[in-house]
């Protein structure tokens, strides 16, 4: 297949793609569908849960946010969804849905209080449920059957529960109830009319069809337990086609032998997760407490000693909310189990890693420590006004618009074809936030704003390697050619990068972080689509027209503008290094003075709720709370809406406060907006110890990952200057938080993890070229290869950061004050990134790699600054690389091809002989 038909294919599958894309994003369209946005931007549905403890017990600090976060995780398991789980007083949890407006969804949503129990299976099965030989697993089609023989032991020992039956059906119609007389008291029962009088009357012969009711006990000390479709398999039945019915004995108070033998409260949450073990496949990891290691442990020896007594495994069933979810088997043919398992736990032999997570998922949603019953459920308003979003939408306009007139002007027709690509990016990114249904606020439409910039810098990294092979005198044909098939390889190496920070972040972080990992991810990888593939098929489809061999209509003039920048960088290194320590110091000082400004994001409040006599605007809370010294507090109209903005009912989350500054602000407000009936509470953070902890670990692991990578696609000593450079950046950034006293809220975090991703991407870039120039460049010292490269690539770096940074001035002019905060964040971030890619990560390999005894023995042989010999060297350098074979990384294009065989020889023989470095190679 010729170049130009698979440059015309991919157009085609691209044409598709928007099509699908215009199918889902079009209104009016048969698959139109509406992106979702956050509480920010459109309210939602809060519900209060309350907890209630044993009885004899009290609601636990600690407990209480081991719930906020499995609560968290429940309703967000994609961890795209941008819920509020806050905590409220002592014991009761607050949770916002974006979008939902009918308790009923947000019960389904949040779910009940699941109750996660283990049971020695074969043991605890008791009654129907166990057969007489060998006592292996009976499972039975309803509860009518399994009930219908236990009567006489329910009238002999009482019952611990009670169900209402159709005699007919033998279906249920109510129950499991607390008492007999309450399965009377159920919504069923009332409906039908049943009443104890009526289920003790029996029918008579002449009205056979009037149906008949039975009441059932459950025998005290045991209890009914279902398993269905949504388990793998079932006990004593295999893949399950229905649901299936056992009886189990239940003893929890008993102090020696309590059944069920564990809990959920005896699993660590952070230690079970789903994994996959290279030699045994998907696994699912349990780590237990310090007691509940011990009754595991118990457990497992109890079950490895009776299969080696029965020869025949024995299980221990997971039930979630009574429901068998799984029941693992102890090998007894193992002799290393022999003293049973302590600590930590593997569950191996699932069939796949969608049933390792969805177990995983169980264990983990399923240790909640309290039951929850709800206190209220009602509308909120969005916690941002619609100015907001007409702001973001203003800026991202802007930001386009600034980053198109750039790439215009600096690139011409190139431009064109980079425009035209980033117009495919977005439509792809706003198909991909429709697809996975990301949750869009406001941070992440400042986020998806910044990408344009990112998504861009392919495009440079392309366009300048074009420019080198120009000047190093190629045709325009040839040097697209070689300039896409050059920069692809290194365009990989920065991408990939970024790709192990996103999955890392999007595997082991919660909550907002997730989100934006996933979308990092998403757009890191359309960018490869859009930038490369489909800029490089339009150009290749282009490239029979006469004008296309212009190189200042194309916009690939091989002029080497900004000459100054021409300096000796790598001599000036200590000077660099000395400007980054005093920031650093400063940076650490008021860290260790001032801490950080954290918002009630971090570190919670104060939340004040009151009601006005007549509808009153949003907006008019809003500016009342900035007027009175709160800007930054959130506010939300509660209840029925009126009209656009109006309601009678308000909530308003700010810093703590003491209680003069309470009743202060109560006046303010009764005044201003005739504020009544206040009620002040206490609220925790909704950006959590545990979220914090998820994030910071998986960045560390994910710089483990990059120094990984970097080690086996460059050097070691490459990776460790790239890490440094991130730290950097980082600490950079919350420095300046501290020094300006500057607020942090969740969006400084996703700005932070911008700035990370943003700093290893330029790196990479630098450090690509630098091992590009290590073989043509043999009797250079390494500082000055290192000058080199720089000088090669520092356009491209300013290029690709003042890009970047169009949309950040966008945001940060047109955004809005809560934009504004998210913008500056963004600003000193990829800004320090910039400056710690040439001036930090380089001088700091320059330095590690000059010890090696290769680059030792000519170390200083070259100065090289900006005078004519530096100049010579680095002609000679660009010629030497653009003489070098284009890489097979992606097809050469055709262009280059259609020169004769015999021209490309010569050319090829010509730049050869033009472009040793330092003479002749001996």
């Amino acid at each position: 297949m010729s170049d130009h038909r698979k440059y015309l294919l991919l157009l085609s599958v691209i044409v598709l793609a928007l099509a699908g894309v215009a199918y889902m994003g079009v209104p009016g369209s048969p698959g139109h569908q509406k992106p979702t946005l956050g509480l920010d931007l459109q309210g939602g549905l809060e519900v209060v849960l309350k907890a209630v403890p044993p009885p004899n017990q009290k609601v636990d600090s600690g407990r209480m946010s081991i719930a906020q976060n499995i609560m968290r995780n429940r309703v967000d398991k994609l961890g795209v969804s941008e819920p509020e789980v806050r905590r409220q007083g002592a014991d009761q949890i607050v949770i916002q849905l974006a979008g939902v407006h009918d308790p009923k969804a947000a019960a389904a949503l949040i779910g009940k209080t699941a109750q996660l129990e283990f049971y020695d299976l074969e043991a605890d099965l008791t009654g129907p449920s166990k057969s007489a030989v060998q006592g292996q697993p009976n499972a039975l089609p309803n509860v009518y059957s399994l009930l219908a023989g236990q009567q006489a032991l329910v009238k002999e020992k009482g019952a611990s529960a009670w169900y209402l039956f159709d005699k007919a059906t033998k279906k249920v119609i109510a129950g499991p109830a607390a008492s007999r007389d309450a399965l009377f008291d159920t919504k069923p029962a009332k409906k039908l009319h049943i009443s104890a009088r009526s289920v003790a009357a029996s029918p008579k012969k002449k009205t056979p069809a009037k149906p008949s009711y039975v009441v059932f006990g459950v025998p005290k000390q045991t209890v009914v337990i279902s398993c269905g479709t949504s388990a793998v398999v079932c006990p004593g039945v295999g893949t399950p086609t229905g649901t299936t019915w056992y009886l189990f004995k239940f003893d929890p108070n008993n102090s020696k032998t309590p059944i069920p033998e564990l809990g959920g409260a005896d699993l660590k949450l952070s230690g079970t997760r789903a994994d996959l073990d290279p030699s045994r496949g998907p696994v699912v990891l349990m780590e237990f407490t310090g007691k509940g290691s011990k009754k595991f442990q118990k457990i497992t020896q109890d079950l490895y000693n009776r299969g080696s007594l029965l020869n025949t495994p024995q299980h221990f069933a997971i039930v979630l909310d009574r429901e068998i979810k799984s029941f693992p088997q102890i090998d007894y043919t193992d002799s290393s189990l022999a003293g049973g398992i302590s600590g930590n736990a593997q569950i191996t032999g699932l069939s796949s890693f969608s049933e390792a997570k969805n177990l995983a998922l169980v264990l983990q949603t399923g240790s909640l420590p309290y039951k929850f019953t709800t206190l209220e459920s009602t509308n909120v308003s969005a916690t941002l006004g619609k100015d907001s979003l007409q702001q973001a939408k203003i800026a991202a306009i802007g930001g386009l618009i600034a980053v198109a007139l750039f790439l215009l002007l600096f690139y011409r027709f190139m431009g064109i074809i980079a425009v035209t690509g980033l117009g495919i990016y977005m439509a792809f990114l706003y198909g991909a936030i429709l697809l996975f249904n990301v949750t869009l606020t406001l941070p992440g439409f400042a986020g998806l704003i910044l990408t344009i910039g990112v998504a861009a810098d392919a495009n440079v990294v392309v366009f300048e390697r074009i420019k080198e092979e120009v000047r190093a005198g190629k045709s325009v044909r040839a040097a697209i050619g070689a300039g896409y098939s050059k920069g692809l390889h290194t365009i990989l190496d920065a991408n990939a990068v970024t790709c192990i920070t996103a999955l890392v972040l999007f595997a082991v972080a919660t909550a907002g972080v997730k989100g934006f990992a996933l979308m990092l991810l998403i757009g890191t990888v359309i960018s490869l689509i859009t930038a490369v593939a489909a800029t490089r098929a339009m150009l290749g489809l282009l490239a029979g027209f006469r004008w296309f061999d212009n190189p200042s209509f194309m916009g690939a003039h091989g002029t080497q503008g900004l000459k100054f920048l021409h300096i000796d960088y790598m001599g000036r290194r200590k000077l660099w290094f000395a400007i980054s320590g005093a920031i650093l110091v400063v940076s650490a000082v008021s860290l260790g003075y001032k801490g950080l400004n954290l918002g009630i994001d971090f570190k919670g409040g104060t939340q004040i709720s009151f009601s006005t006599p007549k509808p009153v605007p949003v907006s008019d809370v809003r500016t009342q709370m900035a007027d009175v010294g709160h800007a930054d507090a959130v506010v939300q109209g509660r209840g029925a809406q009126t009209g656009s903005e109006s309601y009678k009912a308000f909530q308003i989350r700010t810093k703590s406060l003491k209680p003069t500054e309470q009743n202060t602000l109560q006046k303010d407000l009764e005044d201003s907006v005739q504020g009544q009936k206040f009620g002040i509470k206490s609220v925790s953070s909704s950006f959590g110890r545990q979220i914090a902890r998820d994030a910071i670990l998986a960045v560390l692991f994910s710089l483990f990952l990059v120094v990984l990578y970097v080690a086996i696609r460059f050097d070691l000593k490459f990776a460790v200057p790239v890490v440094l450079a991130m730290v950097h950046d980082v600490l950079i950034t919350v420095g300046v938080y501290s020094v300006t006293g500057r607020e942090v809220t969740t969006s400084t975090v996703a700005a932070v993890l911008t700035v990370l991703g943003y700093s290893i991407y330029d790196t990479i870039i630098i450090f690509d070229r630098i091992r590009e120039n290590i073989p043509l460049m043999r009797r250079a010292s390494f500082a000055t290869i290192t000058n080199i490269s720089l000088w090669e690539t520092i356009r491209r770096s300013l290029a690709t950061t003042f890009i970047t940074l169009l949309p950040v001035a966008s945001l940060l002019l047109f955004g809005g004050d809560t934009l504004k905060d998210f913008a500056f964040a963004l600003l000193v971030g990829v800004a320090s990134g910039a400056y710690s890619s040439i001036f930090i990560a380089a001088p700091l390999l320059a330095m590690w790699k000059e010890r090696e005894p290769e680059f030792a023995r000519r170390r200083d042989e070259v100065a090289v600054d900006g005078d004519g010999a530096g100049e010579a060297v680095l002609v000679a350098a660009e010629h030497a690389a653009a003489a070098e074979p284009a890489p097979d990384l992606s097809p050469v294009a055709a262009v280059e091809r259609a020169v004769a065989g015999s021209d490309a020889k010569r050319e090829r023989r010509r730049q050869r002989r033009r472009s040793r470095p330092h003479g002749r190679a001996r």
